[in-house]
């Protein structure tokens, strides 16, 4: 077993007028720290060069393109580990039935990296989810115009504050907080005509009290104590905390070491995060996750916690290089929690890689 990591290397493609905006570098810091980790830990690690430069993380990863997949099945990969955000039509799609895949389904990626669409399914299945709808600048079915916005307020029953926020959108990107409708028009008039995500947006109820995010794992992962579950599992919780103007901050500003924490342990016996962890894994099963997601989630008034951003390909960035040790990310934090090191996160990921039935593909 030979592990090539991949990152974003093709841009983002827009869909349905709505895009992700790519991250600087394509996810190629994570995915150096993720092949450096294996292959200090003894896993077979191939890479673009052959003697890869532990601070230049371009030594370390693969474009995701048809050439760069090609590039490494060359070096011997049998392994491919998609760090990248996927899509419907993606490269990686054409060899799901020869090699083992760590990251998920490209359809699947696509069809949830859509907030709005996935928290209405998720909300149709029973789980708890902020209230949002869809704002334009020009009129289309199901979407509500700026120039009606109060209106449509009110007849989703949400009152200010409320959040702002793309709709395939990265981290806290474009995420703004808004107190009164002057601010609600402004933050949506700069998103739309910024276009740097497409020409639409959500509008979401905002939820006061204490924000949580949760790692999911694939039912094949194993557990930090080496027992298997029959279903998808959470990793601990991660508190957040210190965040700007209602907004945790995006972490290429601020690292998420400096704002969040795994809760204590007694915790975890508190009716609200037992049901929290209970729907984050349902929801897990309902997107057909086949590697770690990460689900945030906000208590409302009532102390319910609320899901209200499904991550299908959540940061993996992680110590090990020059200058990464504050690097850890959320899901590694949860980790170290329950006596993971990082690489032991990374280790349950690769034995949960799947491969596509041929039959199916």
């Amino acid at each position: 077993m030979s592990v090539a990591v991949l990152y974003q290397a093709l841009p983002p493609p827009v869909i349905d007028g709505l895009r992700k905006e790519a991250k600087p570098g394509g996810y190629s810091d994570g995915g150096a720290d993720i092949a450096h980790a294996l292959r200090l830990a003894g896993e077979a690690v191939v890479t673009p060069v052959s003697a890869p430069d532990p601070a230049t993380a371009m030594d370390w990863v693969f474009p995701d393109s048809a050439a760069g997949i090609a590039a490494a099945v060359a070096a011997g990969a049998s392994v491919l580990w998609a760090n990248t955000v996927l899509f419907a039509g993606h490269p990686l799609e054409g060899v799901l039935a020869s090699f083992d895949i760590v990251g998920q389904l490209p359809a699947a990626m696509q069809a949830f990296d859509d907030k709005f669409a996935t928290n209405r399914m998720l909300a149709g299945a029973g789980l708890p989810v902020a209230r949002s709808f869809l704002l334009s600048g020009t009129a289309r079915e199901g979407v509500h115009t700026l120039a009606d916005v109060d209106q449509s307020c009110a007849e989703h029953d949400m009152v200010f504050p409320l959040i702002v926020k793309p709709v395939r959108g990265r981290g806290s990107q474009g995420v703004t907080l808004v107190d009164d409708l002057a601010a609600l028009w402004s933050a949506a008039a700069d998103l739309i005509q910024a276009a740097t995500f497409g020409d639409m947006l959500m509008v979401e109820e905002y939820l006061g009290g204490d924000e949580m995010t949760v790692t999911v794992m694939p039912p094949i992962a194993p557990r930090p104590d080496g027992s298997h579950a029959q279903r998808h599992w959470t990793l601990r919780p991660v508190y957040r905390f210190d965040q700007r103007g209602g907004v945790a901050p995006y972490n290429g500003d601020v690292p998420v070491t400096a704002n969040s924490m795994a809760i204590d342990e007694a915790r975890l016996q508190d009716p609200a995060i037992v049901a929290m962890l209970e729907s984050c894994a349902a929801a897990a099963a309902h997107v057909d996750a086949r590697s770690a997601i990460r689900i945030d989630c906000r208590a409302d008034g009532h102390g319910t916690f609320r899901l209200f951003d499904l991550n299908m390909k959540p940061n993996m960035t992680g110590p090990g290089r020059p200058g990464r040790d504050d690097q850890d990310c959320l899901s590694a934090i949860a980790a170290r929690a329950d006596g993971w090191r990082y690489v032991d996160l990374l280790r349950a990921m690769l034995a949960a890689r799947w491969r596509q039935d041929s039959a199916a593909s």
